[in-house]
């Protein structure tokens, strides 16, 4: 399999972009190629004309395992500094997700691990079906989920993280659900398309470029203290955002009782 089929970009739906890990036979599991990879195609949809939301899915039974663990196996010879460029790599590579103005929504059909966990973590919204579950399982293993730590925590929050962060165990959609992890919790795969499709469609209600300064104002104010910096940067914030040409087409439209471009 070359370097471009471990992950698949599919745009041929206009508006819609579908990222799939493409390695079924070991669970979609890391290796450097599938971080490069999804690095590199999260970077260039980032300034995709016409993209208004993006997918992420896994192909076979799993979304992800996590690291490849014959990966594992050659880094755990690595020196400090080899060891430290690959993660940073995974890092950028997670960035990227996180950080990309589209809108992104994790389609979890299969267990999501570890590394897998951070991917669906660094997405905007996190979907499953009810049969899925998940696992931090670093600790188990003497390592840390130190990469992914940033996303995960975020999603599930300090205390929860406390909890799976350290005793690795595995929980359910539902207990993901329960947290905040997960937004939605379906009953099968043709539920989990349903459900994919009904936000898709929202998506398309929605101004593509507010919701990526929408995305950045999250990034900004989430787990900001309250001072005059941050009420400063929100007043600029909205300032800014009125002039734009989405500003004023969505407010006209509002006023004289029209749908503005983005929804025709």
């Amino acid at each position: 399999m070359s370097a471009e089929d471990v992950v698949l970009l599919n745009t041929t739906r206009e508006g819609v972009a579908v990222v799939t890990l493409n390695r079924p036979e070991v669970h979609n599991a890391f290796n450097p190629d599938v971080i490069s990879r999804l690095a590199d195609i999260f970077e260039t949809l980032r300034g995709a004309d016409g993209v208004r939301v993006v997918l992420l899915e896994g192909n076979g039974p799993s979304f992800s395992a996590g690291a490849d663990l014959s990966w594992m196996r050659a880094a755990a010879e690595y020196d400090k500094a080899t060891n430290q460029a690959e993660a940073t790599e995974l890092g950028r590579m997670l960035n990227n997700i996180h950080t990309c103005p589209k809108p992104t929504i994790a389609v979890v059909h299969g267990p999501a691990l570890a590394g897998g966990m951070g991917l669906v973590a660094a997405c905007d919204i996190a979907i499953a079906s009810e049969n899925v579950f998940f696992a931090l399982t670093e600790v188990r293993i003497g390592l840390a989920p130190s990469t992914i730590s940033p996303y995960v925590i975020r999603a599930m929050g300090p205390r929860m993280a406390h909890r799976y962060f350290l005793t690795g165990e595995r929980f359910t959609a539902q207990e993901a659900y329960r947290i905040g992890f997960l937004h939605a919790v379906v009953k099968d795969r043709n539920a989990l398309a349903e459900e994919s499709e009904r936000l898709v469609a929202q998506f398309f209600q929605t101004a593509p470029d507010a919701v990526g300064s929408t995305k950045e104002l999250i990034r900004h104010v989430a787990g900001a203290e309250i001072n005059k910096d941050l009420i400063a940067y929100t007043a600029n914030h909205i300032a800014t955002i009125r002039q734009t040409d989405e500003g004023r087409e969505g407010t006209g439209a509002f006023l004289q009782k029209r749908k503005p471009w983005w929804q025709s």
